[in-house]
């Protein structure tokens, strides 16, 4: 089992990120769960850079790879391949996030628009992160991100076979399975991994800090929101969340089979 979820490859998310647990990780091989420090800035680069010896591996033990996972673009990279930026220097992307530091994502997204229409067409204004990373790409190399996407890396699995599905639930159901998972979560430790993740006092741009739950318990832990309310919000952003990611799936992989869910 091979992760392809870019929340659950943190440490210090396994319960807000419904990461597999303890008994499921022994049941079977899993790889790229939790490998990765909150700390860290990570991105769908480096994790193609370590999902490609996984496969290897698992090619040369005649091991199927089962690639599971939510996030969308670690799909798109590893089938369709990735643009091939140059590597931004790391001050021109700590300069820039300290520019950015209490500035709206709405107005970060109109100074991409200026100098990068097309990138700030296809992100959402309160997309954040993805703003950054075309401002960064812009400001490094003169180029806007799509140009660079015109010379994608080859994809990983361009020499396998390989079986594409997308589980697509039913939205009743889908709604149902969200409002379990967020009660799960805060009834069996997400509370206790919010506060050790604020404990460490990361930087709120951080990747990780963005996992659907963070943001809600860290309000209750200040006392600005009921438990109830935090369930309540967790479950709203939540199937959010889940209607991007379906609309994404729709227009991005519309060659993939989808497998109908219902409940039973």
């Amino acid at each position: 089992m091979v992760n392809a979820d870019s929340m659950q490859v943190y440490a210090e998310l396994r319960v807000l990120s419904a990461r597999p647990d303890v008994m499921d990780e022994a049941s079977a091989p899993h790889r790229l769960y939790g490998h990765v420090p909150a700390a860290t800035r990570y991105s769908v680069g480096r994790w193609l850079q370590h999902v490609e010896p996984v496969l290897d591996e698992a090619k040369a033990e005649g091991r199927l790879a089962i690639i599971v996972g939510g996030t969308g673009l670690y799909f798109k990279a590893l089938t369709e391949g990735l643009a091939s930026v140059p590597p931004i220097p790391p001050e021109l992307r700590e300069a820039l996030l300290a520019r950015s530091e209490g500035e709206p994502s709405e107005a970060l997204h109109r100074q991409l628009a200026e100098v990068d229409p097309e990138d700030s067409a296809r992100i959402r204004p309160s997309d954040r992160s993805r703003i950054l990373r075309a401002l960064e790409v812009f400001e490094a190399t003169g180029r806007p991100l799509e140009a660079w996407r015109q010379g994608a890396t080859r994809p990983a699995l361009s020499d396998m076979k390989v079986e594409r599905y997308v589980i697509d639930p039913d939205r009743a159901f889908l709604h149902h399975l969200i409002a379990g998972r967020a009660e799960m979560m805060l009834n069996h430790g997400g509370v206790e991994e919010a506060r050790a993740l604020a404990a460490l006092g990361l930087s709120p741009d951080l990747p990780a800090m963005k996992a659907i739950g963070v943001r809600e318990i860290a309000s209750h832990l200040r006392g600005d929101m009921s438990l109830e309310e935090t369930l309540a919000a967790m479950c709203t952003e939540t199937r959010r969340y889940a209607k991007r990611q379906m609309t994404w799936f729709r227009n991005q992989m519309k060659d993939w089979r989808r497998l109908p869910l219902k409940e039973a």
